[in-house]
């Protein structure tokens, strides 16, 4: 019986794991609609609701510590509640990242660079974050390894996006004097680089997400390191 109710106990966790996941991948996804339509309400709605993800974060933290000390659990079950742990981590990080958004939507006043893809960049690291949970619950590793794959191509872009940034700043003339015109172009540049490195990092905390999971099942730490 006590075998069983430690099993259900896993289970649970990875339940209420891949809960918080479903709510971070929201709140990013809120986080880029606010950005695209300047809806600074939603953007505040984001803002907000930070501290509902950091108390799933807290509850599932005091579950993994419970399983540790009470359970003293040993081999795959022990990586499993190291791995989720870990993994809670990368999601509150995440999440704070989607506040980030929130506050890049507040701060701006239009849009210089419409051509810039931060809407697809969004969706392609969202899109990651999702199939990362996915091998998590499924103990999927050759997913894993494509999202390590995927993460390159991910940078590449963002690398892209910000070098045509940064040569349209050096490439735009600014009258003598026009103090209040070059405050605004540097305040944009610098909110629209925040936001492409903001969306990198939810990428690499994909990738955190599927190192752990090759971990946890094959003990194996090749993404980790």
């Amino acid at each position: 019986m006590a075998r069983k109710e430690f099993q259900e106990q896993l289970q649970g966790l990875r339940e209420n794991v891949l809960y918080m996941s479903e709510v971070v991948i929201d709140r990013v996804r809120m986080g880029l609609r606010a950005l695209e339509s300047k809806d600074k309400a939603l953007a505040r709605k984001v803002i907000e609701g930070d501290h509902e993800i950091n108390e799933l974060y807290l509850d599932l933290e005091q579950d993994c510590i419970d399983l540790f000390a009470l359970q003293q659990p040993v081999a795959g079950d022990l990586r499993f509640i190291a791995a989720s742990f870990k993994i809670i981590t990368d999601l509150e990080r995440v999440a704070d990242l989607a506040t980030n958004l929130g506050d890049y939507t507040l701060a701006a006043e239009r849009d210089r660079y419409p051509d810039v893809d931060v809407q697809g960049v969004g969706d392609a690291v969202l899109e990651m974050v999702d199939d990362a949970m996915t091998a998590y619950a499924d103990e999927d590793v050759e997913a894993c390894f494509a999202i390590d794959e995927r993460d390159d191509e991910v940078d590449a872009r963002c690398e892209v996006a910000s070098e045509a940034v940064v040569r349209d700043l050096i490439e735009t003339e600014i009258e003598t004097g026009a103090g209040e015109e070059i405050e605004a172009l540097m305040s944009e540049v610098s909110r629209l680089l925040l936001t492409i490195r903001d969306l990198e990092r939810i990428g690499d905390h994909a990738v955190n997400v599927a190192a752990r999971t090759v971990y946890m099942v094959e003990n194996d730490d090749e993404l980790i390191y």
